[in-house]
C-alpha cells in the first residue's frame, strides 16, 4: 500500500519495531519493487526503531502526560525524521511496543493514546499493525487500540485439518458501509487479492 501510494507521489514512511531496514528492503526486492527510485525522490522512508528504547523514557512520558492532552512523542522517541512530513504511515508493530513496556500497562495505555493523538495532529493516514490469536476476542495488546482507531481490518490464517486458508474481515470502518463477513484473500505478486463472494470453509465456527 505504501509503495503504490509513493508511486503516486505521496510521502510514505514505514516504522519498524521488529524487522531491520535491510530485511524489509530485501522483501521489496523479492517483489520486484523499484523502491530505490522512490527513496531517492524522498517519497518512501523506512525507519527501524528498537522497541525497548521506550523503557528508558517511560518516566519522562508519565511526567509530561500529567494534565496534558498531547505530549511531544516525536521529541521523546524521534519516530519521524526531521523535515519529513508523511501522507501515509505504517507502524509494525503495536505488539512489539507493548512487550517493551512489560507489566507497566498504565504506561503503555498512556503512550498509545498519545501516539494516536500525535498521528492525528500530523493529519497522516496511519496503519498500526498488531498480532493476535488466530480467532481473537481482543484485537490489540492493550484492548483499547481498536476503540481509538477509525477502522479495524483483520487478517486470518484459518486452519481446517491440515489446510490453512487466508481470509480478511473489515470489522470496523467508521463512517463507511462495508461487507460484514469474513471473505477469502490471497497474497500474490500483485499484492493482496480479495474474493468477496468466496466463502471461507466452515472450520472457523468449530474452533471457537
Amino acid at each position: 500500500m505504501l509503495y503504490n501510494a509513493a508511486k503516486n507521489g505521496e510521502k510514505c514512511i514505514f516504522l519498524s519495531f521488529e524487522e531491520s531496514e535491510e530485511r524489509l528492503k530485501k522483501h521489496m526486492d523479492d517483489f520486484g519493487w523499484d523502491w530505490r527510485r522512490l527513496e531517492e525522490k524522498g517519497l518512501l522512508r523506512i525507519v527501524k526503531k528498537e522497541p525497548f528504547i521506550l523503557t528508558t523514557n517511560i518516566e519522562a512520558m508519565f511526567a509530561k502526560a500529567k494534565g496534558e492532552l498531547l505530549i511531544d512523542i516525536n521529541e521523546v522517541l524521534e519516530i519521524i525524521p526531521k523535515g519529513f512530513h508523511p501522507d501515509r504511515l505504517a507502524l509494525d508493530s503495536v505488539t512489539a511496543i507493548s512487550s517493551a513496556f512489560g507489566k507497566k500497562e498504565e504506561g503503555f495505555r498512556i503512550f498509545i493514546q498519545q501516539l494516536f493523538n500525535y498521528f492525528e495532529s500530523l493529519k497522516v493516514t496511519s496503519f498500526l499493525i498488531s498480532e493476535t490469536e488466530q480467532l481473537p476476542a481482543v484485537y490489540s495488546p492493550g484492548g483499547v487500540e481498536e476503540f481509538l482507531a477509525d477502522g479495524l481490518i483483520v487478517l486470518y490464517a484459518i486452519q481446517s485439518g491440515n489446510i490453512r486458508e487466508n481470509a480478511i474481515e473489515v470489522l470496523k470502518m467508521r463512517g463507511a458501509k462495508h461487507q460484514k463477513k469474513i471473505v477469502a484473500m490471497q497474497i500474490t505478486d500483485k499484492g493482496i487479492e480479495v474474493y468477496p463472494d468466496r466463502e471461507v470453509f466452515g472450520g472457523i465456527e468449530k474452533q471457537k
